[in-house]
């Protein structure tokens, strides 16, 4: 948010230098100066939070440490990547490839800490039993392309954001996001509408994307209408704006935590594969 804040203010080229502003720790907090500076406070916050999250991953005595361990190591390298991409940003190198990066790898970073999340939580660590997915194309797949979809939606929406080009391809892929959205959806419901796990996922989902749906529409109409009535953003426009934003990460989040439990819950191919040489070798043994 306090990225999308940056460029809805238009704030993005308001400190020049980095990591310093105007050659001091603390610039003067004006005009769009507040904004830029603010998002480099919750930026350094960010890469704390996420280096002490990596030593106690490494240390900690948790069920799944020897999984959750490179997963820790990778967030920190992902969100110190992520910074060097806003100094490139900054500096003005290749700015509109750079700042489109910089949201995109914001994202990915985002999808590792919810994963992560899901995987520490104690419902991943609990014993569940399978569920058979013998249709073709499997939930697993649809799961996944749907997240795949909604990401680079949001690569879309970031590139025009930052002048990379109009709002065409973005609205297209609004389309393939909604498709894909109500297909693994309704695949869901129907093969394993019993699940009360998969149903909430569904459910959560859904009511993110409609919620985005919303915002996107707001948003649209804050580009193309108060955009053009006045010089300088306007509060409704950056509030329109930055929500749209948001609900496109927190749609991203609900579709990696509904894919990640279709991997949790549905065994794949090798599982399938292990479960019946199981099976044979106890009836052999019988």
């Amino acid at each position: 948010m306090a990225g999308a804040l940056v460029t809805s203010n238009d704030a993005a080229d308001s400190v020049p230098d980095w990591p310093l502003a105007y050659g001091k720790l603390i610039p003067p907090l004006v005009g769009g100066i507040r904004f830029e500076y603010a998002h480099r406070v919750i930026a350094g916050i960010v890469v704390i939070l996420t280096f002490l999250l990596a030593i106690w991953l490494t240390f900690a005595k948790l069920a799944g440490r020897r999984a959750a361990k490179p997963l820790g190591w990778l967030a920190l390298l992902l969100v110190l990547a992520q910074a060097g991409l806003g100094a490139l940003r900054v500096e003005e190198i290749h700015p509109i490839v750079s700042a489109t990066a910089h949201a995109t790898l914001a994202q990915i970073f985002f999808m590792t800490l919810v994963g992560l999340s899901l995987y520490l939580s104690p419902w991943w660590q609990k014993d569940s039993s399978w569920l058979e997915d013998r249709k073709s194309p499997g939930l697993r797949l649809l799961a996944t392309l749907t997240t795949l979809a909604i990401l680079a939606q949001l690569i879309l929406g970031a590139a025009f954001r930052h002048g990379a080009f109009g709002i065409d391809p973005h609205l297209a892929g609004a389309a393939v996001v909604t498709v894909m959205v109500v297909w693994a959806g309704r695949t869901a419901k129907s093969r394993f509408g019993g699940n009360a796990d998969l149903r909430r996922a569904t459910i959560f989902l859904h009511s993110f994307f409609g919620l985005q749906i919303l915002l996107g529409f707001a948003a649209w109409y804050a580009v193309r209408v108060l955009a053009t009535q006045s010089a300088q953003p306007t509060f409704l426009y950056v509030t329109l704006t930055v929500a749209h934003v948001l609900g496109g990460a927190l749609t991203l989040a609900a579709s990696v935590i509904f894919t990640l439990m279709t991997f949790r819950l549905i065994p794949g191919p090798a599982a399938e594969a292990q479960s019946v040489h199981s099976a044979e070798s106890a009836g052999a043994l019988r």
